[in-house]
């Protein structure tokens, strides 16, 4: 039974609203028509055995296997010698959110049980106020047996150290397969973070076919996970040790973190056929200004951890377009629509962008910026702040699949095919990747 939600909600699209297009300054308009060559999914397919679905992790992190590709060429290593890889000077950004125990369940008095699993928050709507709120806060929600729960408000006791107290929802709307979800408790001194570590579940990918164990709460999230509110792990970043990251140092290879929040759709599979016809999830950027000033002095030399990171980063670019072309204001929100980079067309720099984030920051006086994507990459894709990143093996016909071979072209099938016949373990728990330019 606790595995419903998880399941159900692979389906689940986020109901955004459609990008309208309305740059036309710095912008060189191109042919609205931009997918007159369909991207079928059915091109990023190929066979994986369930056995070669890596179930748990290695016992040690860094004694993964690392595929690592350059210029066309392809060999293998151990991720604990992934330092030896990197480019000098090279720097470093990897993805500091942390998994949320997001999962809760309820029973009703007729012994039905009811699984209700926390997407984003939206009263409050910032991550940090809702999960601290210690009065009671709103989140948009998937409902498992929902058939059992029409109506009212369901409640359970619940002990956290020494206290003991009731914990009720409500829903109060729905829209699809998503619904809002209002949280309540009798006890002011207990935050909703707090609620969720001591009694939610961590969720694990479906694709795990099991039920989540202690060692995932540990396992499945990166060492420097610290910012709460994914519900699913920044795979990548599951093989650095503190081992890793001194070896790092020592190679005076630099570091710098950012965070998206990764949201359910992360496993929403590509059920169109034409990859035009899919509706990208969006997601909750924030990326600090020493983060920003970093990356302009590194430009042409950085490396993502991960593809949250590289669709953080591939992000800025665009945000600070928004910024040269006046078309962001500090009182509304920041989006980077699914179709952004390919609607458009600029001549202007990776430095020229990256400097009006920063300006505008300064102008501002803001330390951190927040934002949100919903940005896909895919063939045809120009990369404008990357140069490299670690990525996992990912899923056929996944949007994951479909950045990792806009990065290195067709030659993501003979990585595949190399890692498949070595022996390499594949998703989350697998073993990862390093491609460079």
């Amino acid at each position: 039974m606790v595995n419903i939600l998880f399941n159900s909600f692979v389906p689940f699209v986020v109901n955004f609203i459609t990008f309208a297009q309305k740059y036309n300054n710095l912008l060189i308009p191109v042919n609205k028509d931009f997918n007159s060559n369909p991207i079928l999914i059915g091109d990023y397919d190929y066979p994986l055995p369930d056995e070669r679905i890596a179930k748990y992790p290695l016992k040690e992190r860094d004694q993964s296997k690392l595929l690592v590709y350059c210029n066309g060429e392809i060999s293998e290593d151990v991720f604990m010698n992934a330092v030896n890889h990197l480019p000098e000077n090279a720097l470093l950004v990897y993805n500091n959110t942390k998994v949320i125990h997001a999962r809760l369940l309820f029973q009703k008095k007729t012994g039905a049980q009811i699984e209700v699993f926390c997407l984003e928050p939206l009263t409050p709507s910032d991550y940090a106020l809702s999960l601290s709120s210690t009065e009671g806060c709103t989140w948009k929600c998937m409902v498992g047996n929902l058939k059992k729960w029409k109506q009212g408000r369901l409640t359970k006791t619940i002990s956290i150290g020494r206290q003991t107290f009731e914990l009720s929802v409500s829903l109060l709307a729905s829209a699809g397969n998503t619904h809002q979800i209002r949280f309540d408790w009798d006890n002011m001194h207990i935050s909703f973070a707090e609620i969720l570590d001591n009694v939610g579940e961590l969720p694990i990918p479906p694709y795990l076919h099991r039920k989540t164990e202690e060692s995932d709460k540990t396992t499945y999230q990166t060492i420097y996970s610290k910012i709460k509110g994914s519900v699913a792990a920044p795979t990548a970043g599951l093989h650095f040790t503190e081992q890793v990251l001194d070896s790092l140092k020592k190679k005076n290879i630099q570091t710098e973190e950012l965070t998206l929040h990764v949201g359910a759709g992360t496993f929403q599979p590509v059920k169109a056929t034409d990859i035009s016809d899919h509706e990208m999830h969006a997601e909750v950027i924030s990326v600090r200004k020493e983060t920003i000033e970093k990356l302009l002095q590194h430009t042409g030399n950085v490396i993502a951890v991960g593809t949250t990171s590289v669709r953080t980063l591939e992000s800025l670019f665009y945000i600070g377009i928004q910024i040269l072309n006046d078309k962001v204001a500090p009182d509304k929100l920041i989006r980077v629509e699914q179709w952004e980079p390919y609607l458009q067309k600029t001549d202007i720099s990776t430095d020229k962008a990256l400097q009006a984030i920063l300006n505008y920051l300064n102008n501002h006086q803001l330390t951190v910026l927040h934002a949100q994507t919903q940005i896909i990459i895919h063939s045809g894709y120009t990369f404008r702040v990357i140069r490299g990143m670690f990525t996992n093996f990912h899923q056929p016909r996944s949007t994951l699949l479909l950045l990792v071979s806009a990065f290195t072209g067709a030659n993501w099938k003979n990585i595949y095919d190399y890692a498949l016949s070595h022996d390499f373990r594949f998703l989350s728990y697998g073993d990862s990747s390093l491609l460079l330019k």
